[in-house]
Formats: C-alpha cells, structure tokens, sequence
C-alpha cells in the first residue's frame, strides 16, 4: 500500500479526490482542514467544495476516528494527522511547510512505505522534492498529453470521382472515416492534386460525411479560415447543443460564437434569447464591493462581449443611433440579449436560449458541470476559451473545465468542438501570440 498526503487545493478541485486512490492510504493534514474551515464561509465554488469535504468527511467520521483511520470503499483508508506539535520549529511555519513537514514525518516513520505529497501547487511540489520526497500533481480522468488533445477535426484522401459525388449528392462514403467520431470535421483532400478539396462533417446518423451548411456571404460576420467555416457550421446546427471553441487570443472564438447566437436569435427566431456569460474571476467574487447598479459592476469584465457585439450590430447597418451605441447601451435597450456573471446560474433552469460561456477555461470542470446541468430544453450551449491563457491557480491546460468537457463530451452526437490554430485579429496580434 502507498501512502499519498493529499493538499487544500487537490479538495477544493475535486471533493471527492480521497475517494480516488483505490487500495492505497490517503492522509489529509489538520492544517487543510483548517483552510477548509475558512474557506466554507465563501458564496463561491471554492466555498461550495469546502462544504461538501466537510460533511463528507463528518460522515465518515461516523464509521470510527478519523485519526486511526476509516476505511473506504476502495479498500484504502484514511486519516487525519497533523505535524509533531511539540517540534519547535513548527511554530510561525506556512501551511504548505506544515503539509510537507508531516510528509517528511511519515516517511522516516514508515521508510518501506511510498509516501507522496498531491497537490496542484507547483511550489508544493518543488518543495517536497526537495526534501526527497515524491510529489504528483492530482490528474484523475486526466491520462492524455498535450499533444494528444482532440482538435475536432481531420485529413481524408479521396480521389476526384468520390469528391465529385460528394459536391454533387451532399454526402458519401470515404475509406478511414470509420476512425471518426461523431460530428468531427472533416476534409476530404485529392492526394493527386492536393487543391482539390471539399469540406464535410461526420454524420453517425447515416454514417456518412455530409456537406456543412450553407452561410450567407453577406452576414456581417463570416468565417474567414477552414476552422473558423468548420465552428460557424457547429454553431448554427441545430442537433448540435453544446459547442466547445478553445484556441490562442486573436482567433475569433467570442465573436464567431456570439455572431451565430445573434443571428439566430434576431433573425431566424430560432432562440427567444441570447445569454453570455463569463467567469468574474475568482468565480463567485462577491460584486458588492463595486461602486454602482449590477451592470456597472459587470461592466469591466463584460467589455470584451460588448466590443464583439458593437462590431456585429454596426456591420448590419449604417444608422446613426446605431452607430453611435456602445455594446452595453445595446445590451440595455435589447430584452433578446443579456449578460450575466456565473456567480448566480447555480439552481436556475434555462430553456431556448442560446448560451454562451466565454473564458471557461478558467472554470474547473465541477464549475462547468454546474453551468451545463442548468441548459434546458431547446437551449445551446457554447464554451469558449484559450486553454494557454488560465488565471485560476487551481486548473492548468489539461485539468481546467473546458478541457474536460471536450473530452468527455468527445463522440457525442449532440456535441462538437473545434481548436482554433489560426489568428485573425491582426497580423501584429498573431504575430504577438506565437512569438511572446
């Protein structure tokens, strides 16, 4: 049995980590119940997590003492322990110093016993190793690399005659495609002549790969790359009801996705509203704090939805009221769109809307559960974010909420995603965001 002395964070992550190590001991230290005690005072994620370790960890104090150790359903055990209060040099020590303390501890106390420090503190860990002990950072249901992240699309060989049928009919049969997933974007190449290209979706209806709607080229917003056309056929298929668009600032992710759920709520009536929302980082910070009405408060943090819908509404007409309105002042006169922070989705129910969830790598995947557990009937969710760009110290690229719900949702026939590789804001912005 290995011994693993899990941090504050790796809890307030995922309430249910202890739960995670199988047959193995899982320590949790004082000093992180205490942080947790802090912490469950917050109206936020973090203090909901909080929460829920302590009453968790209450009932299973019901079992025996925590400090002796309870058994848990995988077969391991767990305890709670704290450093040598009698050490001297305990005293004035930071959390993290306390938590690697016991680690060290348990070691000299236990030396044919593996004992390793989770946490998802890179400074944790750098300090644990050290000290020679073994350090992991918390990745359950995390087992890919990087590079291995679904783009949501692919490359298929198909001679002339087969592209042919395929712009003639609207769908076909291509060798490889049984490797697709369902809705994974597809191009079908000529290897003879590789400028002879169709662009399709995989259809695990009719197990065929059909031709991407067809968009109006004189919207005022248009796609203006292959990833960008793949996203705007994702956003605006109505089998489609949750899109993921993750890729580097600059690519055209918010304003690709709040130009669709414009349209197709101002022009075709398919969704009785629009609803954008981001993250006010931390998620769940209290806005009372702010001088003002809720929307000046939002404000500053809505900007970036203001300045995209600006730019759709002018491109649509040259009026001058128009022309002379802000994003906000938009958003106030118009009851089809509306703005709202996160921090108070949670228990709602929200039907025919299309939803938009910009910034959502900065959420946790419990955070995005919430948010997509709230979509109902007819409702189209979409999340957007660069999974490089994280303010969250809790998440990384791989562990954040955006990350996971590509994967989960990956295959699922009422989902698609799309990676977006490709800038179009400025030459000097692209430039910026491959070489700085």
């Amino acid at each position: 049995m290995k011994t693993f002395i899990l941090d504050t964070n790796v809890l307030i992550h995922d309430p249910t980590a202890y739960r995670q190590f199988k047959e193995n001991n899982v320590i949790i230290p004082l000093k992180v119940l205490e942080e947790i005690d802090q912490f469950k005072r917050e109206l936020s994620e973090r203090g909901r997590s909080a929460r829920t370790v302590s009453r968790s960890l209450d009932e299973l104090r019901k079992a025996g003492r925590l400090s002796d150790g309870v058994q848990l359903e995988g077969g391991g055990t767990i305890r709670v322990l704290f450093a040598d209060k009698d050490d001297p040099f305990s005293v004035g020590l930071s959390a993290d110093d306390l938590i690697v303390k016991l680690a060290v501890e348990l070691q000299k106390s236990r030396p044919d016993e593996k004992c390793t420090v989770v946490s998802k503190d890179i400074n944790l860990r750098l300090k644990a190793d050290a000290l020679g002990l073994d350090a992991e950072d918390y990745e359950n249901g995390n087992h890919r690399e990087e590079d291995e992240t679904y783009t949501g699309q692919a490359v298929l060989d198909a001679d002339a005659e087969a592209i042919g049928f395929f712009a003639k009919e609207g769908h076909a049969v291509i060798p490889g495609m049984e490797e697709l997933v369902a809705n994974q974007y597809v191009t079908l190449q000529n290897p003879n002549d590789p400028k002879q290209t169709m662009l399709g979706r995989y259809d695990t209806e009719t197990h065929r790969v059909v031709k991407l709607l067809t968009i109006d080229n004189n919207a005022p917003i248009t796609p203006r790359n292959r990833e960008q056309r793949f996203a705007m056929d994702a956003l605006l298929n109505n089998k489609i009801k949750l899109v993921t668009l993750s890729g580097k600032a600059g690519t055209g992710k918010t304003l690709l996705a709040i130009a669709a759920g414009h349209h197709q709520v101002m022009d075709t009536r398919q969704y009785k509203r629009l609803l954008v929302s981001r993250p006010i980082f931390p998620m769940g910070k209290d806005l009372g704090y702010l001088p003002g009405s809720v929307e000046e408060k939002l404000d500053p943090w809505m900007q970036p939805i203001h300045d995209a819908l600006s730019l759709i509404v002018h491109s649509r007409t040259s009026h001058a009221n128009v022309q002379n309105k802000k994003g906000g002042d938009m958003i106030a006169s118009n009851p089809l769109i509306d703005v709202e922070p996160l921090t108070y989705i949670r228990g709602r129910s929200i039907p025919n809307q299309f939803m938009i969830v910009d910034e959502s790598q900065n959420l946790t995947p419990l955070e995005v559960k919430t948010v997509i557990t709230r979509v109902g009937h007819d409702t189209k969710i979409v999340l957007t974010g660069d999974l490089y760009q994280i303010d969250n110290p809790y998440v990384d690229s791989l562990s954040n909420g955006l990350s996971a719900a590509v994967e989960k949702f990956r295959g699922e026939e009422l989902a698609a995603h799309m990676l977006f590789t490709e800038g179009v804001r400025s030459d000097l912005a692209e430039k910026a965001a491959n070489l700085l």
